[in-house]
């Protein structure tokens, strides 16, 4: 059985230095599930940039993630722009938060298995997940499964 393919996207990034935080914990048993294999994991230049617009020396900490835990980063593409427009333009993400809507997109153009998010503004609700499901679907992709870190690691 293949190694579930998943999509870390740019709150998971923050979340793994951010101690105070509810999900700090489980977002490190996510990366530590990576570390050991359990997933083969991406992220994409789209995250990339998000980090880069952050502070120092958080914005390198972050960065060192991708390589400390070997996460592959997937480029740009006319076709993840595209269909993160009809996210858009459905109503489904909010214009001002396109960047959203691409890591979804990124991921689905990419037959990603998985997106993890602590976005629950944007991205981890009900409401994004059941949509672009079936707008996926009627796209010709797979919907991708969104999930948070606290919902998938494993816990003795």
């Amino acid at each position: 059985m293949r190694k579930p393919r998943i999509y870390i996207e740019t709150t998971l990034f923050n979340h793994y230095f951010d101690t105070d935080r509810e999900a700090h914990a489980a977002t490190v048993k996510l990366f530590k599930e990576i570390e050991i294999k359990k997933y083969e994991a991406y992220t994409s230049l789209y995250v990339v940039d998000e980090i880069v617009n952050c502070a120092e020396p958080k914005r390198s900490k972050m960065l060192a993630l991708i390589n400390e835990y070997d996460i592959q980063v997937l480029s740009f593409s006319d076709e993840i722009r595209a269909l993160a427009d009809i996210y858009v333009n459905e109503d489904i993400i909010p214009v001002k938060y396109r960047y959203d809507g691409i890591h979804i997109a990124c991921a689905t153009v990419n037959d990603l298995d998985y997106i993890f998010s602590l976005n629950f503004k944007h991205i981890n609700k009900v409401k994004t997940k059941t949509m672009t499901g079936a707008i996926n679907i009627r796209e010709g992709y797979r919907p991708v499964i969104i999930a948070s870190p606290l919902e998938v690691v494993d816990y003795e």
